[in-house]
């Protein structure tokens, strides 16, 4: 028990209400390798206990929540990019420039006109190609030259 109260104490269990220690867990593998039938084998880890794996595998646990797996400086900077993204998105040149983003999007609906100008740039290249005969002074060979792919096509795997 007196092992037990050290880790958690290391832990901090007795400074937070929540933590990722878990007492049985911890009890569960410090009397697994302090067994004296073990004395020569060396350390093992929780999860890697036979009897713990058989449990584990009919009785699989939850994930633990990243806010418990996250260290103090881990979370802090989470905490502080959250913070300073939020204070930049205030900022009133910023929130203009995503209103006109959201407002152009709204009414010219680029994703169309882009389609759009592509369509017409490979009609071009087609009709041109199209157009061009071939050169008299060839040596019997002929090219075919086909039009790209449209780009508003999309590929199935």
């Amino acid at each position: 028990m007196a092992e037990l109260l050290h880790q958690a104490k290391k832990e901090k269990c007795f400074e937070r209400k929540r933590t990722k220690f878990i007492a049985c867990d911890f009890l569960t593998e410090w009397l697994y390798n302090q067994n004296l039938k073990r004395k020569d084998e060396p350390f093992t880890e929780f999860f890697s206990i036979p009897f713990v794996k058989d449990w584990l595998k009919d009785h699989p646990r939850p994930p633990i929540p990243l806010s418990l797996l996250l260290s103090e400086e881990e979370a802090c900077k989470i905490i502080q990019s959250f913070w300073r993204g939020y204070r930049v998105r205030c900022d009133t040149e910023v929130q203009e420039l995503r209103q006109w983003q959201k407002q152009l999007r709204e009414d010219k609906n680029i994703t169309k006109r882009v389609q759009e100008f592509w369509t017409k740039q490979e009609n071009k290249v087609g009709s041109k190609l199209e157009s061009e005969e071939p050169t008299p002074h060839c040596s019997g060979v002929s090219i075919l030259f086909l039009s790209p792919a449209p780009q508003n096509t999309e590929l199935m795997e």
